[in-house]
């Protein structure tokens, strides 16, 4: 497996577009569209949020009872939350609106929204967008760019990437975009992510793969513990790579589960690096623990705890609030055997063993956590399992981002 350039558009039978609408936002890319030539399977996970927005359920139901997909269509700006039966009759409209323009039926044509909750979306800016998007799609990296850049919120950068690898002797490709800087909070976040591949593969392994890897990946991170109505994943494939159809577990299945598992870190990473006014990216690593389930919980508390975010952010080793978080994270530890270290690309330090404070030095500690990944190790040497987290610190900024959000 070898990353590669591009993103969405990366394998084959793929296209995208990311033009101006003026749904809420001016002067910028708010609208995106990623189209296939072929149909494809598709499979998708979405917000544990009770209130979920019209696309979310809109999305649940093709992915769950369409017999293909072909195109997605997304908007930043509005996110078509908490809007009732007008918010519905929008996702329809414009599945139907897209479909007639690409010549495909309107129950394959997914739909996602992203920004504030409770305004209804402009149907007319809308459906001329998408007209605008389905005129200009294309393939290749520029398409791929453009629209990884439309579906951007609060973000500060676009995140995008694309990997190939081989699946029974045949080139295969996986690519993908997201997006995600606030309301991001593990059992997924505002976070929309959209994956294409040229993998031939039945739709109930696809379902499969995509279920299992979230959970350690986009459900392993958080900027700030608030989970959001708008939380979407899906993945289209369309099979034009040629192998041999994937439906069953084996070597062609591990090989695939292992390139979307590259791709979900990759962007799960950028986006918790890029929450709202972070400075840091801030991972947090458990190994020892007694169950895998032990160690999820461990690194995410850790990486949810304000207070050791603030700390991350102030470059202060503060290791008592890490340890804090451990202890009421709800998993069973001794806190006597437990080992903490900071570790970054300025070196390594043990900062906690035996119950008590090592002797570290505090200055080196300081320029370990001035770097801009950051990373605490907690050995619970408790048993075999371990998992990582991933979040960011806790700026000034993010109440300046979010104090004014709506305006």
């Amino acid at each position: 497996m070898k990353q590669i350039e591009g993103g969405i558009t990366a394998a084959k039978g793929f296209q995208a577009a990311g033009v101006e609408a003026a749904i809420k936002y001016q002067n910028r890319k708010d609208m995106a569209l990623v189209y296939s030539t072929v149909p494809c399977v598709a499979a998708g996970t979405f917000t544990a949020n009770v209130v979920k927005a019209a696309p979310v359920i809109w999305d649940r139901k093709i992915v769950e009872e369409s017999p293909y997909a072909q195109a997605v269509v997304v908007n930043s700006g509005i996110a078509n939350a908490c809007t009732g039966k007008q918010g519905m009759d929008c996702c329809r409209a414009e599945a139907e609106w897209a479909g007639e323009l690409l010549g495909i039926p309107g129950d394959a044509v997914l739909v996602a929204s992203t920004g504030v909750i409770g305004m209804q979306l402009p149907l007319d800016r809308l459906k001329e967008g998408i007209r605008k998007l389905t005129e200009t799609k294309a393939e290749g990296p520029e398409a791929g760019a453009d629209a990884a850049k439309a579906i951007m919120t609060t973000d500060t950068v676009p995140k995008q990437i694309a990997v190939e690898f081989e699946l029974g002797g045949k080139k295969v490709t996986l690519g993908g975009m997201c997006k995600g800087s606030g309301m991001i909070h593990p059992n997924m976040c505002t976070m929309l992510g959209f994956l294409a591949t040229d993998a031939c593969i039945s739709k109930e392994m696809l379902q499969k793969a995509l279920r299992a890897d979230v959970e350690d990946s986009f459900n392993m991170i958080s900027v700030d513990g608030d989970t959001s109505t708008n939380d979407t994943l899906l993945i289209l494939a369309n099979g034009l790579a040629g192998n041999a159809k994937i439906m069953s577990e084996g070597p062609d299945y591990d090989a695939f589960c292992q390139a979307l598992h590259f791709v979900t870190t990759y962007l799960a990473k950028k986006m918790a690096g890029d929450g709202e006014g972070a400075t840091a990216l801030f991972e947090t690593k458990v190994t020892g623990a007694a169950t895998k389930e032990d160690a999820r919980t461990l690194a995410k508390s850790v990486i949810c705890s304000s207070l050791t975010k603030a700390a991350i952010f102030g470059h202060d080793a503060n290791w008592g609030r890490i340890l804090c978080a451990l202890g009421y994270s709800g998993a069973k530890f001794d806190p006597e055997n437990v080992d903490l270290y900071f570790q970054s690309r300025s070196g390594r330090i043990h900062i906690y063993g035996n119950g008590v404070a090592c002797g570290y030095s505090e200055e080196e500690a300081t320029k370990i956590l001035s770097d801009p990944e950051v990373t605490v190790l907690a050995d619970m040497h408790m048993g075999e399992e371990e998992a990582t987290a991933w979040g960011c610190d806790l700026s000034y900024d993010y109440v300046k981002i979010n104090a004014d959000y709506r305006s």
